[in-house]
């Protein structure tokens, strides 16, 4: 055991000296010795060893300045930023001034002056890095979709490339570090441990009063309405302290159960007053049409033909508007929980997301709620992982009863770029869903064809619909015809999927609206609305509903659909529903301060919602609505094939309940090595997703062929002697 603990010991340091020759090597070479030995070296020093403090200020600033440059991709919009946001600027220098200060309680200030300056600067990367491939900055919410973002790898936001560049940088900084700590300088401070604690302590608690002092002064905010603009005006590091320490949400001014009271004894004397459905009720199928944008609303863009025709026949003759969304570019989750829950994401720190955040913890009244009370059945048809953004968990909490991810599906068609699946798989799996009950059915439908990031490169020679967008590069050219016709195809799927409606026979409601605009770098002044928080939405129903179009942001517009279909129950539609009689205008204090209250006490409070009524609770969610089957199994050229029904790409054999590596061939047929099982052996198929989270399980099915003849050892042997020998 020695031995083997000497050879470790003896690796290492082999390993040791061989990494640190090269850095060795750099600081002997000429240029470093030359400058270390140069007089400006000798004055820079000088200047650290007596005015260290007040040489934190520039440092500060330089700092900042980089993170900017970084955010930004643009040297000049760096200088832009600190000439025209002078106040943000400053005060965000002022976070990494008192951050340094921390220096000052150690004997090795050099170390901590680099490590502190590299945590600031490593952010400024990370950020430079994410907003290549979107438009949202980094915030603290990303850091809950770390393991969404692992399960992505070799997509648009992670590669493997980038994966072990990133660990490779880690490991040199670590190294780097490590030297530094063990032979970097030490500085004896002449002033008391106890004085400078001080100065520390008050750095930092300066920190409140005067971010509180320049909010009121509108140098700065509290609530960024655009994530990515507020980061731009206000500063990188200001915005992500800000979504680190601005969470949740605050306890409203007033709140008591008197008051939730009040608001509840208003809506319902309203509630009353309406007519409630009679008799049967129509299906309600809800589409989010991932980062759709009617382009003839963008004044630079123009098409060789219309991309979205159909859609633009809905809104001839069925209800329309504008949809007002909490997001631009990107955070799809954002505008799925206000549309599913009528709740405001107003109300929560900049770029929460309350599916990674509260709704881990706590079950939320939905529009599922509401009409799983009245009879419906709630279901929800993704074609992307069951466990991203955590929608497993947030469906379940939200109250729906059955959830088919892309892992029950049988995907085989994509994007051009192979990234995305297409829409169309949506359509079957729908209907499926729709057919496992007799009475009426809530459906909440999830696309993802239009999903960026859109290539700056000619990705289809001929495109279906000509794009020129006027003004500018071809790469961008590139990117809008890709995403033209991406969405042109989604309008063609959005034509089957009524189609298929209408042939069932069944009253229908669908209402479709886009989560967000694209990731395509437009500006207000580039698009008719003036307002990138505008997508639109559209309706179709095969009942007569009379036509009635108006604008309403995406935590209405649920519930003024189920208004029109005299469906009033459940608190949050019902604060709606009597808000919008009223005549209050979304986004106002007015508005908003009695939804504010109602959101808190559900999410936060005591629930005083619920002490006179019912509590709607979390679901046991199933995922799919379709068995897995096994019928049948064979041994055939070294594999055990399995036949079945609703296989995916995301089934996984199961062998005596252990895992083992399975090949897709099929919808129908699976196969595997045929030295993992024998017969007598019980196999099953599951649906797994994410985390090896198990989704659906297959019957158990006991493998038996009456051909089969184990392999014994020898035999084994042989025929890997037998194909070396082939092999030389």
């Amino acid at each position: 055991m020695k031995k083997v603990l000497k050879k470790i010991k003896a690796g290492f340091s082999w390993l040791g000296n061989n990494i640190k020759k090269p850095f060795i090597k750099l600081a002997n070479s000429k240029a470093v010795q030359g400058y270390l030995g140069s007089k400006f070296h000798r004055t820079w020093l000088a200047l650290w060893d007596k005015y260290a403090f007040w040489m934190h200020i520039p440092l500060a600033m330089a700092i900042i300045f980089l993170m900017e440059w970084m955010s930004r991709h643009s040297f000049t919009a760096a200088c832009t930023f600190v000439s025209d946001h002078t106040g943000p600027y400053l005060f965000n220098s002022y976070c990494v001034f008192v951050a340094l200060s921390i220096v000052f309680l150690s004997k090795r200030r050099g170390w901590w002056r680099v490590f502190i300056s590299m945590v600031f600067i490593i952010l400024g990367i990370i950020n430079c890095v994410i907003l290549l491939n979107r438009v949202s900055p980094f915030g603290y919410t990303d850091l809950y979709m770390i393991s969404d973002l692992l399960t992505m790898q070799d997509s648009n936001y992670f590669s493997a490339q980038q994966a072990m560049l990133t660990i490779i940088a880690l490991i040199v900084y670590i190294i780097i570090m490590s030297i530094y700590a063990a032979r970097g300088p030490k500085k004896e401070d002449g002033k008391p441990f106890w004085q400078r604690l001080i100065l520390v302590v008050a750095l930092f608690v300066s920190l409140y009063p005067s971010t509180i002092l320049l909010r009121n002064a509108g140098i700065m905010t509290s609530y960024f309405g655009n994530l990515a603009q507020g980061y731009l005006d206000y500063g990188y590091l200001y915005g992500f302290s800000t979504s680190v320490l601005d969470r949740g949400m605050n306890r409203p001014f007033g709140y008591s159960e008197a008051k939730i009271d009040t608001i509840l004894e208003n809506d319902g004397a309203y509630i009353q007053t309406l007519q409630t459905a009679d008799g049967t009720r129509p299906n309600i199928v809800v589409i989010l049409l991932e980062s759709f944008y009617d382009v003839s609303e963008c004044k630079f863009l123009e098409t060789s033909e219309d991309p979205i025709p159909f859609i633009h026949s809905l809104e001839q003759n069925y209800s329309t508007g504008h949809c007002i969304v909490p997001v631009v570019g990107a955070g799809t989750c954002n505008s799925e929980f206000e549309v599913l829950t009528g709740l405001s994401c107003n109300f929560f720190g900049p770029g929460e997301y309350p599916q990674k955040t509260i709704l881990k913890e706590v079950d939320v009244e939905s529009y599922a709620d509401v009409l799983n009370e009245i009879g419906y059945t709630s279901h929800v048809v993704h074609n992307n992982g069951g466990n991203f953004y955590s929608r497993k968990n947030a469906f379940s909490q939200m109250g729906f009863d059955t959830f088919t991810s892309k892992e029950l599906l049988d995907i085989t068609e994509y994007t051009p770029l192979g990234n995305w699946p297409t829409d169309d798989i949506l359509l079957p799996a729908t209907i499926d869903a729709m057919d496992t009950t007799e009475g009426s059915d809530f459906i909440y439908t999830i696309t993802v064809e239009g999903h960026g990031s859109y290539p700056e490169y000619e990705v289809e020679k001929n495109p279906e619909i000509k794009v020129k967008a006027n003004g500018k590069t071809e790469g961008q050219n590139y990117a809008w015809e890709y995403y033209v016709n991406r969405i042109h195809n989604v309008d063609d799927f959005i034509k089957q999927y009524i189609q298929a409606f209408d042939e069932r026979g069944e009253d229908t409601i669908v209402i479709m609206f886009g989560d967000h605009l694209p990731t395509m770098g437009l500006t207000n002044d580039e698009v008719t609305t003036g307002d990138l928080y505008k997508t639109k939405y559209f309706t179709w129903n095969n009942f007569g509903m009379e036509k009635n179009d108006m604008d309403l942001t995406s935590y209405q517009l649920v519930s003024e659909y189920l208004n029109r279909l005299g469906i009033h129950n459940g608190n949050i539609n019902g604060y709606h529903q009597t808000a919008m009689a009223a005549g209050k205008k979304y986004g106002t204090s007015e508005y908003m301060n009695d939804l504010r209250m109602l959101q808190y006490d559900i999410m936060y409070g005591d629930r005083y919602t619920y002490k006179a009524g019912k509590e709607y609770k979390a679901s046991d969610i199933v995922m799919g609505v379709n068995e897995v089957n096994v019928d049948s199994a064979y041994f055939f050229n070294g594999k055990l094939h399995i036949y079945g029904d609703e296989f995916t790409k995301w089934s996984k054999v199961f062998v005596n309940d252990e895992q083992v590596s399975t090949k897709y061939e099929s919808g129908q047929v699976l196969t595997i090595n045929a030295k993992d099982v024998k017969n007598g052996d019980k196999i099953k198929v599951c649906q797994v997703g994410s985390s090896n989270t198990i989704f659906r399980e297959s019957n158990e099915y006991v493998v038996y062929d009456p051909h089969y003849v184990e392999e014994t050892e020898e035999e084994s042997i042989e025929d890997g002697e037998a194909e070396a020998d082939s092999a030389d």
